[in-house]
């Protein structure tokens, strides 16, 4: 698993930091650090299967 960072638009408060976690939590090998308005620090087997998820979930996501 890689460390990455992902930095997240549009998330505005804590509803969206548990919406973000929620997608992430349904990725398949992932180990979720730390999710903050406008940010997640996670691992993964496959990165963009991560992005995808937070993508699908309404917030832009990026590798940071």
């Amino acid at each position: 698993m890689s460390a990455i960072k992902l930095q997240i638009e549009g998330m505005h408060c804590q509803a969206c930091v548990a919406r973000v976690k929620r997608a992430l939590e349904r990725v398949p090998d992932i180990r979720i650090h730390e999710v903050q308005v406008g940010s997640a620090e996670i691992e993964a087997i496959d990165p963009a299967a991560a992005i995808a998820a937070v993508t699908g979930a309404g917030y832009p996501a990026i590798r940071a």
